[in-house]
């Protein structure tokens, strides 16, 4: 029996070519989403949301940098940013400098384990093992009060176990957020309660979207929920989608507009990865715009 030596080779090529795309392409062809949300009251004006999440910055990592810089020309009528802001201590600066426009826009955020760990070279094998044990911290720790206390002094509300109410474009929004679910840093209890009905509309943030913490803040009534966390699942295959979603949530879930509950749930696939894993296949770092809008009204029913 003879065997086609040429199989191998050409099974090797292409995964070469693949991970060659992964690592020098993909990961860096920034993309914006953009999702309408019907969340509004009838009749009114549309409310622009741009939401940033798992930026994992560096320093030398300029072309990101630009990126985000540039959003600002979206004219978004409110940031919101879920955190992972950085990847490493002398990111903040950048990290500020490229957020710097938007930092002059009504804004909120929330931080991720990223920004208050340094990442760490891990077995990408151990994301494959079913269940979700509480993670292993990293011992090296980020100067994250830097980055809240610039962004705070910004005017923009932090979120950690915190509710604010803000203006955006005439309209009032009422915000609630919860510290990191995937370290245990929620402490939901401290924001408990119905969502404020009197603001035009309401929206919570969390950096990764557990399943408690998503059933907790549609029990409260807010309408729309901000996640990132999950990087989309950084690599997906055509027809499945993500593999893993390192979190709770199911894998349909865990990149772009969706439903849970009563609530609409938008998970950003982010626009970053970890230093040590600089890959991203089918799924391309991303910023998200959501126009919150109105219901569509449907047509009198006749005879």
């Amino acid at each position: 029996m003879r065997l086609n030596a040429g199989l191998p080779l050409g099974l090797a090529v292409a995964s070469g070519i693949g991970v060659a795309y992964a690592t020098l392409i993909e990961r860096t062809r920034w993309t914006l989403r953009r999702v309408d949300v019907p969340v509004l009251a009838p009749g009114s004006a549309p409310l622009s949301i741009l939401h940033v999440s798992d930026l994992h910055m560096t320093a030398r990592q300029t072309g990101k940098q630009h990126f985000v810089r540039e959003l600002d020309r979206l004219d978004p009528d409110l940031v919101l940013t879920t955190g992972d802001n950085i990847a490493a201590p002398d990111a903040i600066g950048p990290t500020l400098a490229a957020l710097n426009p938007l930092l002059e826009r009504p804004g909120a955020f929330v931080l991720g384990s990223n920004d208050y760990y340094a990442p760490v070279v891990k077995n990408p094998a151990r994301y494959l093992v079913p269940g979700d044990p509480k993670p292993k911290l990293p011992v090296t720790k980020l100067p994250w009060r830097g980055l809240r206390d610039a962004m705070a002094e910004a005017g923009w509300a932090d979120l950690t176990n915190a509710t604010a109410r803000l203006a955006a474009d005439g309209r009032t929004v009422a915000l609630a957020g919860v510290d990191d679910p995937h370290i245990r840093r929620d402490r939901y209890r401290e924001i408990a309660g119905p969502a404020d009905r009197s603001a035009d509309v309401r929206v919570a943030l969390t950096h990764s979207p557990e399943p408690r913490v998503l059933d907790d803040f549609t029990d409260d009534g807010y309408q729309l929920i901000l996640a990132g966390h999950t990087h989309g699942g950084q690599v997906r295959l055509p027809y499945y989608g993500a593999l893993v979603t390192n979190c709770g949530i199911d894998r349909m879930r865990c990149r772009g507009l969706s439903q849970w509950n009563d609530a609409w749930l938008n998970v950003s696939a982010g626009l970053g990865t970890s230093p040590y894993a600089p890959v991203r296949f089918a799924c391309p770092p991303e910023a998200t715009l959501l126009t919150l809008t109105a219901p569509a009204e449907r047509p009198a029913t006749v005879g």
